[in-house]
C-alpha cells in the first residue's frame, strides 16, 4: 500500500470516527458541541473526567483536520 492509499485509508477512517464517535450522544446536542461551549464560557467546574472526555470526544475531529490539511499540502505542492 502506498502513501496516499494509506493516508486515503485514515481519512475514511476519521471521517466515520468523527461522524460516530465524534458527535456521540447526538441528542439533544452533539457532544463535543457541549464541551467546547463549557469551555468557551470558561470551563467552570469541569472535572478532570469532563477534560479526558473533550479529548476522546475531539481526537477524531482533530485527526480528521490533520489529514485534510495534509492532503491539501500535498495538492498545493503539485
Amino acid at each position: 500500500m502506498d502513501r496516499e492509499q494509506k493516508i486515503n485509508s485514515w481519512l475514511r477512517m476519521s471521517i466515520v470516527g468523527s461522524l460516530t464517535l465524534g458527535l456521540a450522544p447526538f441528542f439533544p446536542e452533539p457532544h463535543i458541541w457541549g464541551k467546547v461551549k463549557w469551555i468557551m464560557g470558561g470551563a467552570v467546574g469541569m472535572m478532570p473526567l469532563d477534560w479526558f472526555d473533550t479529548i476522546f470526544h475531539g481526537l477524531p475531529w482533530l485527526l480528521l483536520i490533520a489529514l485534510l490539511g495534509y492532503k491539501l499540502a500535498l495538492l498545493l505542492r503539485k
